[in-house]
């Protein structure tokens, strides 16, 4: 996605009429200029829609029912300005099936101390008007976000901003269609789940189709077509001197340039938004897809390796929120560590191939060398290393009773050495807050061993997705002790066993 402008979030205020049209028009005004300084913010990339102040049972439900079937209208932020009675709200909320922001605020920042009579204190009361709100939000058990601080501080715009991308991601996701070519790689369990389950609680289809259909449509692409994306690989790529013509490689890179047309041909064609492949099913592939995979998870679409649809998933919702943002997404693999006491504990990052080069520090390098895994051609890939900095490795898995999302703070830091050998894109990075530690608790979780990785969001942008989608979020980061974490993951498990029944 280039842009989330299209998108919308509606800005909902609350009062009653108890305090007469003057007020009111004042509560109007001043929300109508709060939304017009949110729409000019840089940290709030959707569109914020200005909605009459709300006064009644009926105007709450209305605006809800509209808000439900607006097709752009991705989440509603609601502010009481003034006290307004929140039985008044039960019906709209009830029926409220998109996110919902409670922004906890005032028009005024600071209190004009010599000037405050009672005329300023019936206006200006969200102190007391917004935990009337919260309650009822509470009462009916409405997963929301909660944004404390005056409006115009730029904490508040940048939480708010969170929130709206994964407001936009949640809205990506539903009805959103995975292709699988093939199915996972046999006897893994981390890479299955259910795919009902996963459409009834994430809005997500996840079906199957024989690489033999894909392999006719990449049998079909135009010499054309394939010239056309050379010319652009060589514009945007270092390509090693044997994936040119005349090398020896040339007609791998051009088979990866024919898979490329294809498989997004296929996609665009289907409206799908991500897709899975394996290399226990690459029937009648000469190659595979290793630099295609690459390139489309560039253009925005999500991949998850041998059939991992969760992941495949979960790398696009990660990058939408991270739309515009600067840093990259891509699926990652913990693949292997650095355990020296002396220069410190760290892990290695990288897949076989499928590496995505928005995460790359500079030109990355088209290279081709022997998988050594699949039985097939010699694929050709882009070679790169990470910027350095810090990210987010999020995990989605199916704990057989719910959904459950891991995401880790790690800091990305330079090899200590070339990796003259190493023939795939990398990334090294430190867990928080170490290796031992940062390991110990993504096992303990159920973490896969694959990931999206993310250097544009933080750990707060997958919390606010998780509430969105009521489903169960556990960090890692600076502060994690096992013990507590532990813990928390015994009491989850009884929450969200008893939470079915609230």
């Amino acid at each position: 996605m280039d842009t989330l402008k299209k998108l919308e979030v509606w800005f909902v205020t609350g009062s009653q009429d108890l305090y007469g049209p003057e007020v009111l028009k004042t509560v109007g005004k001043h929300s109508q200029e709060m939304t017009t300084f949110f729409n000019n913010s840089a940290r709030i990339p959707v569109k914020v829609v200005y909605k009459s102040v709300m006064r009644s049972l009926d105007e709450v439900t209305n605006v809800c029912i509209e808000a439900n079937a607006a097709k752009q209208c991705i989440g509603i932020i609601t502010w009481c300005h003034t006290f307004s009675p929140s039985k008044m709200w039960i019906n709209g909320l009830k029926l409220l099936n998109k996110p919902l922001l409670q922004l906890h605020t005032q028009y005024n920042r600071d209190l004009p101390w010599g000037e405050i009579d009672m005329d300023f204190m019936n206006l200006n009361q969200a102190a007391h008007g917004d935990r009337e709100h919260g309650f009822i939000l509470s009462r009916l058990r409405i997963n929301r976000k909660v944004v404390v601080g005056y409006w115009k501080e730029e904490d508040v715009q940048e939480r708010i901003g969170v929130w709206t991308r994964a407001a936009a991601a949640w809205y990506d996701m539903q009805g959103a269609k995975l292709a699988r070519f093939g199915d996972n790689m046999r006897e893994v369990a981390v890479t299955e789940g259910d795919k009902v389950e996963a459409q009834i609680r994430l809005g997500l289809s996840v079906n199957t189709w024989p690489v033999g259909d894909i392999v006719k449509i990449i049998n079909n692409v135009s010499k054309a077509a394939v010239d056309k994306l050379i010319r652009e690989y060589n514009e945007t790529y270092d390509i090693d001197k044997e994936g040119r013509p005349g090398g020896k490689y040339y007609d791998n890179v051009r088979y990866q340039a024919q898979i490329e047309a294809g498989i997004k041909s296929f996609l665009q064609e289907g409206g799908f938004k991500a897709f899975t492949t394996t290399f226990e099913d690459l029937h009648g592939l000469k190659q595979l897809p290793g630099l295609a995979s690459q390139r489309l998870m560039s253009a925005g679409y999500g991949f998850g390796a041998e059939g991992d649809w969760k992941h495949a998933a979960l790398v696009r919702a990660v990058k939408v929120m991270g739309t515009g943002l600067k840093g990259g997404c891509s699926f990652m693999e913990d693949y292997t560590y650095h355990l020296n006491p002396t220069s410190g504990y760290k892990a290695l990052g990288s897949h076989m191939l499928e590496i995505c080069p928005s995460i790359a520090s500079g030109k990355a390098k088209i290279e081709v060398h022997p998988l050594g895994i699949g039985g097939k051609e010699d694929p050709a890939r882009l070679v790169f290393n990470t910027l350095t900095g810090p990210a987010t490795l999020t995990s989605m898995v199916d704990m057989g009773n719910r959904f459950r999302i891991i995401v880790h703070d790690v800091e990305c830091v330079k090899p200590e050495a070339k990796l003259k050998k190493l023939p795939v894109a990398n990334a090294l990075w430190i867990p928080q807050p170490n290796l031992k530690v940062g390991a110990a608790a993504w096992i303990y979780a159920g973490g896969a061993h694959h990931n999206a990785f993310s250097q544009a969001i933080t750990a707060e942008y997958i919390e606010d997705f998780c509430d969105i989608a009521g489903i169960e979020c556990v960090a890692i980061n600076k502060d994690t002790c096992i013990t507590e974490f532990k813990k928390e993951l015994k009491w989850n498990e009884m929450y969200y066993m008893l939470a079915k029944g609230l």
